[in-house]
């Protein structure tokens, strides 16, 4: 079973990235955040991490406001990092662990937390901050990371209790994954600072103190504390150090603290802590039931003759023929799509399959591969024919025979406009 080692705090401002890639390690001036993280870095080779588990905010780079969630888990297997306005950091692409990932998602969702997914986003500072200096920067790290998205920039966000409940379910989630691995938890953001309004520029050094102290020996009383006291002890950017309560709660109760150190130079008190988890391991008999609990709800129905749940595996595997027929929505696309498919094709890299699959309209063959049906109905939409040419497809039938089985004989389309009323008379 995979194990959890330990938690990392980390802050994770864009200074940190900026020092690493300004070669700033010899300056006085910037030496002590490459210290605490050469301590972090250190810890994570001794203790041969296999996963890095980054919990981040991300600045509204590849999260906008059009769909802002809570918690957003990431299941691909690759990140990069994302241009925040003047260019991507010349850093190499990091492994994700799909597989842990999809673990911890069916985990989360059955203890009743409401999960986002993501796949094919970069990342911007806040998970790439840290791990560039937590890991060899010439890409020969042998690890791989599962990144969690939390949203703390646009109120309302979860609070403290919540966010450490989520620890709690991430222990399970990880322990209960059967493959043999090396697991840290590694929380980013803070430590106190505001980079907004009159007030920016705030540091309360006594409060970071005074909440790394309760992180170690009780986080209970920081459970307690509202967003507001957040804000006023550490600032309104600050209060992101709720995030390292689900670093605390994936820990057990006894943590034994390795590694802190502290140092607010500009605008944030960059801080980095390490805690070695000291806690049992679970029975065999506790996991197998846990693992029974995450996969309760679909128990079945998986293995229905004709059905194919599209499960996060799918989406990995099928994303690129999915993106390619879910941008039909744009005018553009579909009328290159119609006028000149073969150079769309290529653009979008897809394989000879999934190519032979679109040009010969092979739907249940698609349904396979792990084409969602909705992207089969939009792709219908613009190529004339009708919804239930699909269903007749699928099922073997043509569409006369297919119509017989229903009560009423309709046809109809998710096409709109004139496209709507042209298959309206077919």
């Amino acid at each position: 079973m995979a194990k959890i080692i330990g938690g990392i705090g980390a802050s994770h401002s864009p200074t940190i990235a900026f020092a690493k890639d300004t070669n700033k390690a010899n300056d006085p001036a910037w030496t002590p955040i490459f210290t605490g993280f050469n301590e972090v870095r250190h810890w994570v080779e001794q203790q041969k991490i296999d996963v890095l588990f980054m919990i981040f905010n991300d600045h509204i780079t590849s999260f906008f406001f059009d769909h802002y969630s809570a918690f957003v888990l990431g299941v691909d297997d690759t990140y990069v990092t994302a241009d925040e306005g003047g260019g991507a950091r010349d850093y190499p692409a990091v492994k994700g662990h799909a597989a842990l990932a999809r673990h911890i998602a069916h985990a989360l969702v059955a203890d009743e937390f409401d999960m986002s997914f993501f796949q094919k986003k970069p990342l911007d500072h806040g998970m790439f901050s840290p791990l560039s200096m937590i890991t060899p920067d010439d890409g020969s790290w042998n690890g791989a990371v599962v990144p969690l998205q939390v949203g703390v920039l646009q109120l309302p966000i979860p609070n403290a209790k919540r966010c450490y409940k989520l620890g709690k379910s991430l222990r399970n989630a990880v322990q209960s994954f059967p493959e043999d691995l090396k697991v840290a938890i590694v929380a980013t953001g803070g430590l106190s600072h505001q980079v907004h309004g009159e007030r920016c520029g705030f540091i309360n050094e006594a409060w970071d103190d005074e909440f790394l102290k309760l992180l170690e020996k009780d986080p209970q009383q920081l459970l307690d504390l509202r967003l507001a006291d957040y804000v006023v002890r550490g600032g309104m950017e600050g209060a992101e150090v709720i995030m390292w309560l689900i670093m605390r709660g994936a820990l057990s109760d006894q943590v034994k603290k390795v590694h802190k150190s502290t140092y607010a130079p500009s605008m944030t008190n960059i801080g980095t802590v390490i805690y070695e988890d000291l806690g049992d391991e679970p029975s065999q008999a506790d996991m197998d039931a846990y693992r029974e609990h995450m996969g309760y709800e679909l128990a079945g129905a998986d293995t229905l003759e004709g059905t194919y749940p599209f499960t996060l595996e799918r989406s990995l595997k099928a994303f690129r023929i999915n993106d390619f027929l879910h941008r039909l929505v744009n005018p553009a696309h579909r009328e290159r799509f119609m006028n000149d498919q073969e150079a769309l094709f290529e653009e979008f890299a897809l394989t000879d399959e999934e190519r032979t699959l679109i040009r010969e309209q092979q739907w249940i063959e698609m349904i396979r591969y792990g084409v969602i049906f909705f992207m089969l109905e939009k792709m219908a939409a613009v190529v004339g024919v009708s919804n239930p040419h699909i269903y007749a497809s699928m099922r073997g039938e043509d569409l006369a025979t297919f119509l017989k089985t229903r009560k009423v004989p309709l046809q109809y389309s998710v096409a709109g406009g004139n496209r709507a009323k042209e298959l309206d008379k077919q």
